[in-house]
């Protein structure tokens, strides 16, 4: 370790070492993680030493940059923390370079000095590299597909001790599996991409009390096959907290959200929208024209670390009679212990392939089913099973398989989940050219 920290340009951090807690500790607290040691990157060649180190000692490798991807306890691994590779360049033509600890908060400040827009997710604290490597799939996905279909470049520490650029020209084979592959082929310190010019959206959420529940949720499925690609739109059951931050209209009681992100006129999206807006008295109509950098605000998702327990799958459709399932499992007389149920509608751009093919896989799901419970530790388990239980009553709608930035706690089976079998098998080719030591072991990796 001592050879370690004198190689780095930025931080060494071994248990007991002040800050080793704070860059060890993902945003999920009920995962508690003891690697080894914490690498804090300065730079590129940084990740290429913590690597080598690791090959040479026998220790699995992980990295986070903000942490929503780590599901494991890391026990014995070296991890490698990117916050500090925040590069963020943003080209008024058009496109972008960041760093691996860039979060898309700072792309879509940066990208609106100029009317530019980025595919960030519904969560824009997250990273850009870690989002984008699980293929991106955000709030407009029906209209311009996922972020991993923008990339140009990207520079990766293999396995194997080497940094990469990698494009569709000098590395086809890593190209493809670096989008969309998650963390399965090395760390990714730097991505180029392009950017939409988009400087406004007609976005945000109509929120609806309990005795609207059961009529907004069947009009929402029977809405969402007629909308245009121009619109994205998800549905979420929730039961906030009556906490500081959450509105009154909100805490405490068992509410629907509608989310909704439509990027043409803003008439349009309102003659759109029309159907919603009717289907019961809103509690709150917050869906009107916005700044595209302020796409967040449509799920308002967490940014502080909380213990949670997720779950996900994927649908083949959501009809009337997988509506009325959903309320009898979620619904305001159910007693469900989850804090948040979403359905996401895909499709649209989404589910065409991209001029250069990537590893991300189930493009043709019709919607993806995502739940999520807040609690002590000791709590979450009996939320597992109520997820899985839902998932269940859900079956006759399944599509089968997951997304990996869906899958994080799933371990080895959430990971092949997300891809075909060939595509899996290609990974693991991959996996092994460039990993020969299998240094990615932990966490979402292909079996080998």
């Amino acid at each position: 370790m001592e050879s370690l920290k004198r190689a780095l340009a930025g931080s060494l951090h071994q248990p007991g070492d002040p800050g080793y807690s704070a860059l060890a500790t993902p945003w999920n607290l009920a995962v508690q993680t003891t690697p080894a040691a914490v690498v804090e990157a300065a730079n590129a060649q940084d990740v290429v030493e913590a690597v080598r180190f690791a090959a040479a000692n026998g220790l699995p490798v992980a990295v986070q940059a903000t942490g929503h991807g780590i599901a494991s306890d890391l026990a014995g691994a070296l991890l490698v923390h990117t916050g500090r590779l925040d590069e963020c360049t943003v080209d008024p033509a058009g496109w972008a370079r960041t760093g691996a600890g860039t979060t898309w908060k700072a792309v879509l400040a940066a990208g609106a000095q100029h009317g530019l827009a980025g595919l960030s997710g519904s969560a824009p604290g997250v990273s850009v590299a870690g989002y984008t490597s699980g293929g991106g799939i955000g709030p407009m996905a029906r209209t311009f597909g996922a972020a991993s279909d923008r990339v140009r470049s990207l520079e990766v520490v293999t396995g194997d001790g080497q940094i990469r650029h990698v494009t569709a020209e000098t590395e086809p084979e890593l190209f493809w599996g670096l989008r969309g592959g998650k963390g399965s082929l090395g760390i990714i310190t730097a991505l180029e991409f392009d950017l939409l010019p988009l400087p406004v959206i007609y976005a945000g959420a109509l929120f609806f009390g309990a005795e609207s529940a059961a009529d907004v949720v069947l009009a929402w499925s029977e809405w969402c096959p007629t909308l245009p690609p121009e619109a994205t739109t998800s549905l979420a059951l929730m039961q906030l907290p009556p906490l500081p931050g959450v509105p009154e209209q909100l805490g405490g009681k068992f509410t629907v959200a509608v989310r909704y992100v439509f990027t043409g006129s803003p008439d349009d999206g309102a003659r759109w929208l029309a159907p919603i807006r009717a289907a019961g008295v809103p509690l709150i109509d917050a869906v009107q024209s916005m700044p595209s950098s302020l796409i967040g605000a449509v799920h308002s998702d967490p940014e502080d670390a909380l213990p949670v327990q997720e779950a996900s799958c994927l649908l083949a459709s959501f009809p009337a009679e997988g509506a009325q399932t959903l309320l009898r499992a979620v619904g305001p007389e159910s007693n469900s212990p989850q804090l948040l149920v979403e359905i996401r509608q895909f499709g649209g751009a989404l589910s065409k392939e991209p001029d250069v093919a990537s590893a991300l896989c189930h493009r043709d799901a019709g919607f993806g089913l995502y739940s999520v419970g807040v609690a002590a530790p000791p709590a979450l388990p009996g939320i597992a099973a109520h997820a899985a239980g839902l998932s269940r009553a859900m079956a006759d709608w399944s599509f089968g398989g997951s997304l990996p930035n869906f899958s994080a706690g799933a371990g080895a089976a959430g990971f092949a989940g997300s891809y075909t079998q060939e595509v899996l098998a290609r990974l693991a080719g991959l996996a092994g050219h460039y990993d020969p030591e299998a240094l990615f072991r932990l966490g979402q990796v292909p079996a080998r």
